[in-house]
């Protein structure tokens, strides 16, 4: 699906995105989407127990490039302080605008550094910020 170069593109993007603020992003990609993506994302946030981090500020981006479907979903204590109505389809507007034309590391790391520059404003990076979640991509096989 990905490559060692896009994965780590990837990754870089979450760790640009994340050094400005305490809040933390995940990028799930699977084979095959089972169901309607944003359920997927939800069950898939609770599973690598994103919910538990001290501000309720992790954010999951869940796609499956093959079945051209995708996500997004925020902890509530991100979904609290964003007021813009369509935020988050919006923000999924652009990766799948990117990944109509098959640039699926592009779209990612747009998505990516769209939710970094959004929530780097409400929970600002602290001077004893730790990461709390890897950054790594989590490719489902």
């Amino acid at each position: 699906m990905l490559n060692k170069e896009e994965l780590d593109k990837i990754s870089e993007a979450i760790r640009f995105a994340e050094s400005n603020t305490s809040a933390e992003i995940r990028v799930y990609v699977a084979k095959h989407c089972k169901g309607a993506p944003l359920e997927t994302a939800y069950k898939l946030f609770h599973k690598l127990k994103m919910n538990e981090t001290d501000l309720r500020n992790g954010v999951i981006i869940y796609l499956s490039p093959s079945d051209h479907k995708a996500a997004i979903y925020a902890d509530e204590g991100i979904n609290s302080q964003i007021n813009e109505s369509d935020f988050w389809q919006d923000t999924l507007d652009i990766m799948l605008s990117y990944f109509r034309k098959e640039l699926i590391t592009e779209g990612i790391c747009k998505g990516v550094g769209k939710v970094g520059e959004v929530i780097k404003s409400r929970f600002p990076v602290s001077e004893n910020d730790i990461n709390e979640l890897d950054n790594e991509v989590i490719i489902e096989e």
